[in-house]
């Protein structure tokens, strides 16, 4: 159980969050999630940031936003995949509650074109809002690297 003085240092600051919001801007996917049937899983979305909420785009087929709609969920997204620990990977997450939404033409055009078949099905897309109640950010550097404890 961690002490009161660890916790303290383990919360988020408003630093944080908008470094979590400005990391979460260089990618355009991330990963949902929740729970269905009792049961935790991970669904990938497209994601935009819209004042201080994240709106996610998903394939409908699969009903996983149906187990996100009125749930607290996380969000969570990362550059491991495409940087080193010599350059500096990071993950950003967030948690918050989970609604349905009907995006604006201006929200459509920040989502961008989707793809045009999921798993051989034409994708329907949902669209979702995370209202975040927390964010947090961990940053992965080499050794000789570790001053850098930010990403600008």
């Amino acid at each position: 159980m961690p002490t009161d003085e660890q916790a303290a240092q383990a919360a988020p600051t408003e630093e944080d969050e908008r470094l979590a919001f400005e990391l979460l801007g260089r990618t355009d996917y991330g990963r949902v999630a929740t729970s269905m049937r009792a049961l935790p899983f991970l669904a990938v979305a497209r994601h935009i940031v819209v004042d201080g909420r994240i709106l996610l785009r998903m394939h409908k087929g699969y009903g996983y936003h149906q187990a996100c709609i009125g749930s607290v969920v996380a969000y969570g997204a990362d550059n491991l995949n495409s940087a080193s620990t010599r350059t500096g990977q990071w993950t950003v997450q967030f948690v918050g509650v989970c609604e349905a939404i009907e995006p604006t033409n201006d929200e459509l055009e920040l989502f961008g074109p989707g793809p045009h078949y999921v798993d051989g099905e034409l994708y329907d897309p949902v669209y979702l809002r995370i209202e975040p109640q927390l964010a947090t950010v961990h940053t992965l550097h080499r050794g000789r690297d570790r001053q850098l404890q930010r990403l600008l």
